[in-house]
C-alpha cells in the first residue's frame, strides 16, 4: 500500500514553505484537441519564460492534454486516492519544459458527493498545494454541471473560444451553465483562432451579453491568431514556440504566458476581477 499519509505531510510542508500556487481552469468551446494543443503551447511558452508549470488533465469525454501527448496511461491522482500507488508517481515531465499529472485514466472520476470523490479531492489538494508555480486545469464540467474536484470552482475559470458563431454561442451557453452552477463571478476569455482585431468583437460582444443577461463580468486573457505554423510544429511533434519562435502565434502565446505570469495580474477568480479589451460593441450574443 502506498504510503499516502506521508505524501500528505510532505505535500503540507512544501505549501507552508513556499507561495501558493497560481491554478487556472481552462473550459472549451472549441474542438477538444484545439484546447489540448492551446494547452501545450501555452505551457511551453511560460516554461520558456522561466516559470514552474504543471498542467492536470481532468478531462473526462474530451480529448485532453495525456493523450494529446500520449502520455494517458501513466499513473492517475485516481490511483492515490484509491492507495494504490504514492503521490510523487503521478507527476511526470513532458519534454516540452512542463509538468503533467492525470487525474483518472480513461476519464473515470467517482460519482459526486461519494467518499472516493472526497479522497480524489485530498489527493489533489496536496498535489496542488506542493507546486509553487502555475496549475493548469485541462478541465470540463461533469454531467451533473460540476467539476470532478470541487475545489475547482474557487480556481481562475477561462473559457476558450473561436470566432465562429457556434463557438460564440456554446461558449455564452457554458458561462451561462458555469453562473447557474457556481453564482455570479468573473470569467475569462481566451479567442484562438482569430486576429486581435477579430478577437476583440468577439470579446466585448460576449461581455456585452454576458452583462446585460446574466450579470458576470468577463474579463479578456487575450487571443491566440490562427496560422499555418501551429499545423506544421504540431506535424514535427514540437510545441509553435519552440519550432518556429517568430510566427504570429509564438509571438502571441508569449505575450499571453506573460499575463499569466504576471504576480501582479487582475485574477479571475471567484472573488477576482479582471481588465479586458474597452468595450465599444453592444451586439446581443444570445440569452
Amino acid at each position: 500500500m502506498a504510503s499516502f499519509d506521508f505524501d500528505q505531510a510532505e505535500g503540507l510542508r512544501r505549501m507552508l514553505a513556499g507561495p501558493k500556487p497560481r491554478v487556472v481552469t481552462f473550459l472549451s468551446a472549441t474542438p477538444s484537441d484545439d484546447k489540448a494543443a492551446m494547452l501545450v503551447n501555452l505551457g511551453a511558452s511560460l516554461a520558456q519564460a522561466g516559470n514552474e508549470v504543471m498542467i492536470v488533465d481532468a478531462c473526462q469525454r474530451e480529448l485532453g492534454v495525456a493523450r494529446h501527448l500520449e502520455m494517458e496511461r501513466h499513473v492517475s491522482l485516481m490511483q492515490v486516492a484509491r492507495q494504490e500507488c504514492a503521490l510523487n508517481q503521478v507527476v511526470q515531465q513532458a519534454p516540452q519544459g512542463f509538468q503533467v499529472a492525470l487525474l483518472a485514466r480513461d476519464g473515470v472520476v467517482p460519482r459526486t458527493g461519494s467518499d472516493e470523490q472526497r479522497r480524489l479531492a485530498k489527493a489533489f489538494d496536496v498535489m496542488v498545494k506542493g507546486q509553487g508555480g502555475i496549475v493548469i486545469v485541462d478541465g470540463e464540467l461533469n454531467r451533473e454541471g460540476g467539476f470532478a474536484v470541487p475545489m475547482l470552482a474557487d480556481s481562475e475559470i477561462v473559457v476558450q473560444v473561436s470566432n465562429s458563431a457556434t463557438s460564440i454561442t456554446n461558449a455564452y451557453a457554458l458561462i451561462k451553465r458555469l453562473a447557474q452552477e457556481f453564482g455570479r463571478r468573473p470569467f475569462g476569455i481566451l479567442v484562438t483562432g482569430a486576429t486581435e482585431a477579430e478577437a476583440k468583437v468577439v470579446y466585448d460582444n460576449m461581455a456585452s451579453a454576458a452583462s446585460r443577461y446574466l450579470a458576470v463580468t468577463l474579463s479578456s486573457m487575450g487571443s491566440v491568431p490562427a496560422d499555418e505554423y501551429l499545423h506544421r510544429a504540431a506535424r514535427l511533434g514540437r510545441t509553435v514556440v519552440d519550432a518556429f519562435p517568430l510566427a504570429g502565434a509564438s509571438v502571441a502565446f508569449r505575450r499571453l504566458a506573460g499575463r499569466f505570469a504576471l504576480p501582479g495580474m487582475a485574477q479571475v477568480g471567484r472573488h477576482g476581477g479582471g481588465a479586458g479589451f474597452d468595450a465599444g460593441f453592444n451586439v446581443r450574443v444570445g440569452s
